[in-house]
């Protein structure tokens, strides 16, 4: 369901582009999204399944490091492509008087090109970490795997270290979507001490754009607490119960937020209905 509604919103946000001959900021946000996530998933899985029924393989050669160093990046970008977008909406939808916050609101395009350029960098400073215990391996030839051959207080610490800049990113998406919560709530307030007895089209949007939300920060959440959890999960490796865990709440995130996205976005949600409605009436 994951890669399905991922791939969904990719194809989707680059007819967009085609048709109106143009990229929009946030079309080509949720292409970067749809498919950082949708690789994510197959790593997620192939490393799940790998472990789970062949550990003997899994451990007997480099394909740990293989996996690791891809999710290192596809996280990278899954997580980076989603602060974008929750910063796109804050600086779209909320409303602050503070004089940063206009001359953000003013500059957003420039904003999330500056953001997406701190990913590149991000990259850059990942990439000799990765690179360096595969040209040890290939140096060395050795049959032994990064994750044996490391001791358990050295492999967390450069697991910490790869992960910094992604879990500074993680405060920054929670920090702006808890501004832009704050924001449609009092919007709200007005709206309701001002409203006639009946809720207006904008009051139930807000209400809806709130849900979203903080759907969206549980996911995210969960999925770092299962981050952590496959990273513990590295240092006592018969532990399966603990990976099965991990891995579950992981998966979580990349399929639950795709899903609200489609759910939450009016012209996914159409396009979805047309795509379901020839699948409903051919399985009828």
């Amino acid at each position: 369901l994951g890669i399905l509604g991922n791939g969904f919103i990719g194809v989707v946000s680059c007819i967009d582009c085609v048709t109106s001959k143009k990229i929009s900021t946030v079309s080509l946000i949720l292409t970067g999204l749809a498919s950082s996530r949708f690789c994510l998933i197959w790593i997620i899985i192939t490393d799940a399944y790998v472990r789970m029924f062949f550990p003997y393989i899994y451990l007997s050669g480099n394909l740990i490091q293989y996996i690791a160093h891809l999710w290192i990046i596809m996280n990278q970008s899954s997580v980076w492509f989603a602060t974008s977008l929750s910063i796109f909406y804050f600086l779209k939808i909320a409303n602050y008087s503070h004089c940063i916050f206009l001359w953000l609101k003013g500059h957003i395009n420039r904003v999330l090109l500056l953001f997406m350029g701190c990913l590149l960098i991000s990259w850059l400073f990942a990439f000799p970490s990765i690179a360096k215990p595969i040209i040890n391996n290939i140096m060395k030839n050795r049959s032994t795997t990064w994750l044996i051959s490391m001791h358990k207080s050295e492999y967390l610490t450069n697991q910490i270290l790869l992960n910094t800049g992604v879990i500074l990113v993680f405060v920054l998406c929670l920090i702006t979507c808890f501004l832009l919560i704050t924001s449609l709530w009092r919007h709200n307030r007005k709206m309701q001490l001002s409203a006639t007895g009946f809720r207006d089209p904008s009051t139930e949007a807000h209400i809806k754009a709130m849900k979203i939300l903080v759907s969206f920060i549980i996911l995210f959440i969960l999925y770092f607490v299962g981050t952590a959890i496959q990273i513990s999960v590295g240092t006592i490796p018969e532990n399966k119960l603990l990976l099965i865990i991990g891995i579950t709440t992981r998966l979580l995130y990349p399929w639950g937020h795709s899903l609200i996205l489609i759910l939450g976005n009016r012209k996914l949600k159409q396009d979805s209905l047309r795509v379901l409605k020839p699948l409903k009436c051919w399985g009828k």
